[in-house]
């Protein structure tokens, strides 16, 4: 695993390679991607924690007669 120092290389040489510009892109759109992914990741687990809206919205049998 790569220490501090060899951090700095990586990152020189990928600037030299790539340009500011070009690096910047890359960058934001791994955030927005990373971003994306953990909204999904949090709509997924509110969908699992609320209730079955159908069983709820669908009354029993003997409820649903008025009583005379």
């Amino acid at each position: 695993m790569p220490g501090g120092w060899e951090w700095v290389i990586i990152a020189v040489v990928a600037v030299l390679i790539f340009g500011g510009t070009r690096l910047a892109g890359v960058g934001k759109s791994a955030g927005k991607a990373i971003h994306d992914f953990k909204e999904e990741l949090n709509k997924d687990d509110a969908k699992a924690d609320t209730p079955d809206k159908e069983a709820d919205a669908a009354p029993e049998a003997d409820e649903a007669q008025p009583e005379s």
